[in-house]
């Protein structure tokens, strides 16, 4: 009689007490010898990058020579006792080779390995050595960009903020719709602080800018990005009109009241024409009591000073025309009578009114011609970029 050859699996008094059975003979007197799943080895863990830990350990077999067919990892807060919590990541349920690679949270983790042979189980190993472990991503960084990159600062600007201590922080800067981008890795100090500089946004399309930065800490783990914007305009200012024009009763001769008005391409910086100005949006004017003075040459060119700010830029207003003749001229005065200067932002016009007269004109009317104007140097538009010092010549004739 042939007895066939079988094994019989037992397990008793729950996985840690499993046995392993088979026949030793094919034999009609066979015998049946026990066989148990050993110990796991105790593993090996490395702490990666952004709570990875690496987990590795031997090959464990059966007392007879027999390899397990797979291995279940845990975790554990303590080297002894404590709560058993399986290994996540590549060391999930069970796992067939001697290598993985769990996702731990933030904490001091012990790694043990439990050999399995089927449905059976050893006894799981001893723990690993403490394996500290780093999870938690750094905070977004704070950005500090400028408010405006012009053509002057485009290829070389600086951009700081504060991050982590001793964190990486990875600065991106692109323009609308991403198209083009600039990126640079910088270091934050003891404090947090870091800065960027020698930044060449010369590539990026004119408008909204945004500078978003992220930090990386030690153990690898990265943030939230903060982020701040600034708006880049490299295109400068320019003198669209000069036009002269009658406010008097006198067509063609110059007296109170008759206006200068400049034109310009874009809104200027008013504190750069007055500093004393201090609205980009609202329309900003100097009518004081003799607080502008507008004095016209022999050779008919208009200049501008004011008390009214300690720092006025104006230019020089070519009349051509002989609208002088006793060799030089002023206007000023007092309440109504005032020269006037304003700055209109939505209409972009600085528009000069002439006071009280000091000295004679000519008597005889001038003809329209093309008035110019040097502006002075200094004057800029809201971003920044400066205004050419050329002379504009109207394309226009216009008269007092």
């Amino acid at each position: 009689m042939v007895i066939v050859v079988g094994i019989l699996l037992v397990s008793w008094g729950g996985p840690a007490a499993s046995a392993f059975w088979s026949t030793v003979s094919s034999s009609n007197f066979a015998a049946a010898k026990a066989d148990t799943v050993n110990p796991g080895a105790k593993p090996v863990a490395v702490v990666g990058t952004a709570g990875s830990v690496t987990v590795t350990w031997t090959a464990s077999t059966t007392a007879a020579g027999r390899s397990a067919t797979g291995y279940s990892i845990a975790r554990y807060a303590s080297a002894t006792g404590g709560t058993r919590v399986p290994a996540a990541g590549t060391c999930a349920g069970t796992v067939a080779a001697l290598s993985c690679t769990d996702t731990a949270p933030t904490g001091t983790w012990y790694y043990a390995v439990t050999p399995m042979l089927s449905l059976w189980q050893g006894s799981e190993s001893l723990r690993s050595t403490a394996t500290a472990v780093d999870a938690t991503a750094p905070g977004a960084p704070t950005v500090n960009a400028p408010t405006y990159v012009i053509a002057t600062t485009a290829a070389n600007i600086t951009a700081t903020g504060t991050a982590e201590a001793n964190s990486s922080v990875l600065l991106t800067v692109t323009d609308a719709g991403s198209l083009h981008s600039v990126t640079k890795t910088v270091t934050a100090n003891g404090a947090g602080a870091w800065t960027a500089s020698a930044l060449n946004l010369s590539t990026l399309n004119d408008g909204l800018v945004t500078y978003s930065a992220r930090a990386t800490d030690a153990a690898g783990n990265t943030g939230a990005a903060g982020s701040d914007t600034s708006t880049k305009d490299v295109i400068a200012p320019t003198v669209t009109g000069v036009q002269l024009s009658n406010g008097g009763s006198l067509p063609g001769r110059i007296e109170r009241d008759d206006l200068v008005t400049l034109t310009f391409s874009e809104p200027l910086d008013a504190s750069a024409i007055c500093s004393a100005w201090t609205s980009d949006t609202a329309t900003q004017t100097l009518n004081g009591n003799s607080q502008v003075l507008v004095s016209v040459s022999s050779s008919d060119n208009l200049t501008v000073t004011s008390s009214g700010c300690s720092t006025l830029k104006y230019g020089t207003v070519a009349l051509v025309g002989d609208y002088e003749t006793s060799g030089s001229m002023t206007f000023s005065g007092s309440g109504s009578n005032a020269s006037v200067l304003q700055w209109n932002p939505v209409a972009r016009t600085l528009t000069l009114t002439l006071g009280t007269m000091s000295g004679s004109g000519n008597t005889v009317a001038q003809n329209p011609a093309a008035a110019k104007f040097t502006p002075a140097s200094g004057l800029t538009d809201i971003a920044g970029n400066p205004i050419a010092p050329a002379q504009f010549t109207s394309p226009t004739t216009s008269r007092f």
